[in-house]
């Protein structure tokens, strides 16, 4: 399916698997797709679930345009079973129904976009896969995040004596090394009031004459 590899040579390109087991529609999705000026789509269909879902494990895609009614998945059903296999991978539900409730249901079990069949032409089409694939990346991007939040939130194996950190690879890290590869924090230095009467009592005692005030707001930082 598709066009040619010399056409697609200046042209952006997105693969695509259309899941769709009516031939009239699948070919009507093609017509429109080709229609699409400045980008290329390369595509190929699965007639039923099980064979989209071999295509999927083979192959790679940009993006899943899937029927709810196929002769081995029906209704919602079909969104999960791709969402859950491939949870990166955005799906844009397309149907003949123009049921609000199963479109809410289809996004909340992982599609990205929900499209009737007799109301769709080329570009609400081509704008539908180009957003969900953006949206698709901007999720991937926030629970990639999340879950490296949720690291730093849990047990950190710390050396008692040098205060490195264990990565999950069993490596040691220092603690400023650690937390800046799992977050955007950035240090800044300076030094507190017990490390610098230690280690220079007698910079400490002048800035204790000269600037009181300063040493007293930084130990009530601290007490805070």
């Amino acid at each position: 399916m598709g066009k040619s590899r010399g056409e697609a040579a200046d042209k952006r390109h997105i693969r695509i698997l259309i899941i769709e087991d009516d031939d009239g529609h699948a070919a009507l999705i093609c017509r429109l797709l080709s229609k699409a000026g400045g980008l290329y789509f390369d595509m190929e269909r699965a007639d039923r679930m099980s064979s989209g879902a071999d295509f999927l494990a083979k192959e790679n895609f940009d993006v899943v345009l899937s029927d709810l009614g196929l002769p081995d998945s029906h209704g919602i059903e079909t969104v999960a079973k791709i969402h859950t296999s491939h949870p990166d991978m955005p799906v844009i539900v397309l149907t003949a129904l123009d049921d609000e409730d199963t479109a809410t249901h289809a996004v909340q079990s992982g599609a990205q976009d929900y499209l009737i069949k007799g109301d769709i032409d080329t570009d609400r089409l081509v704008r539908s896969i180009r957003y969900s694939i953006e949206r698709q990346k901007l999720v991937t991007q926030l629970e990639k995040s999340l879950k490296e939040i949720k690291t730093l939130r849990g047990l950190l194996p710390m050396c008692a004596w040098c205060r490195k950190i264990r990565d999950d690879k069993g490596y040691w890290q220092g603690l400023e090394a650690y937390i800046q590869e799992h977050t955007d924090a950035a240090f800044t230095h300076g030094i507190c009031p017990e490390c610098l009467k230690q280690v220079n009592p007698e910079l400490f005692e002048k800035i204790k004459q000269d600037h009181p005030r300063l040493l007293e707001k930084q130990n009530r930082e601290e007490d805070a």
